[in-house]
């Protein structure tokens, strides 16, 4: 009944044109970083650890922009309930596609990677309709199981297979033999039981998954990012697909996490008012 309601405010909302919801986005900005100031201590920290080098000034500035633009994310997302493929695929477009393309056509199992940065989720609808091989999306499943069976069929809308992290073994297995891409979010906090490899990313030692090196080698898959970055004009985006590994077993022992990890970083330097600072992501610390 309640995975039932809240699909049914979804669409509602999800019937709200596009020029509203940017007038109630900017409405958002101000509520958000004026008056109840949601999680401006966690952002704040954010991102004066990860920019030592900026003064005050400048941290204040990302830090308006981020909320400008994190309404943007919120709203945005919540349209995904009734979009039209068509809608997708003109607000979000695709560059180096033949990055993806060529390692599908030569039978292979592709291993994407992505982060919370710009509308990451408008790249899960888009990628989705790119090919015709199956579209895996590795996702860590929600504490809030109604949220996350209503989000899970909204971002499988186009064609993505959901895959919980601890079943993609599972799922590549079934499709051994057959072309594939897998989709990793790769900049999220894990759990010490699920990680034990600490890295510097934006001047902080960091806890990481490992899980795109690993399955990369197991598959002998290259490894593809998908940068999800925001064009100029209002909710309009582009997926740019770069080839970070071509032959995974070429590399040593943990070095593929590095080099996903760095891509990520440096595309965080060049615009870090879309990442998501409001994410714990340091919370994890080395045990002693």
């Amino acid at each position: 009944m309640k995975q039932k309601a809240l699909s049914a405010l979804l669409y509602l909302f999800a019937l709200l044109p596009f020029w509203f919801i940017y007038l109630l986005s900017d409405f958002l900005y101000y509520i958000l970083y004026y008056i109840i100031q949601y999680r401006k201590d966690v952002v704040f920290e954010n991102l004066r650890n990860s920019f030592p080098e900026k003064t005050e000034a400048e941290i204040v500035t990302i830090a308006k922009k981020f909320y400008r633009f994190f309404p943007d994310l919120l709203l945005e997302c919540l349209k995904f309930k009734n979009i039209s493929r068509a809608e997708v695929n003109r607000r979000i477009t695709l560059e180096d596609e033949q990055e993806l393309k060529r390692h599908l056509e030569q039978n292979k199992t592709v291993i994407a990677v992505t982060a919370h940065y710009c509308n990451w989720e408008y790249g899960i609808h888009r990628l989705g309709a790119i090919t015709e091989s199956p579209t895996l999306i590795v996702y860590k499943p929600l504490n809030n199981k109604t949220i996350d069976q209503v989000y899970n069929e909204v971002r499988s809308r186009f064609g993505a297979i959901m895959v919980p992290m601890k079943q993609i073994v599972r799922h590549l297995v079934k499709l051994r033999g057959k072309p594939s891409v897998s989709v990793f979010v790769a900049d999220q906090a894990p759990l010490h039981s699920d990680a034990d490899y600490f890295l510097e990313f934006l001047n902080q030692e960091t806890l990481v998954y490992t899980g795109v090196e690993r399955i990369s080698k197991m598959t002998n898959g290259p490894v593809v990012f998908c940068h999800i970055g925001r064009k100029e004009k209002r909710g309009y985006y582009f997926c740019k697909f770069t080839t970070l590994i071509e032959d995974p077993s070429s590399y040593s022992d943990k070095e593929i996490t590095q080099i996903h990890n760095a891509f990520t970083e440096q595309i965080i330097r060049e615009e870090p008012q879309y990442w998501l600072w409001t994410h714990r992501r340091w919370k994890r610390k080395r045990r002693k």
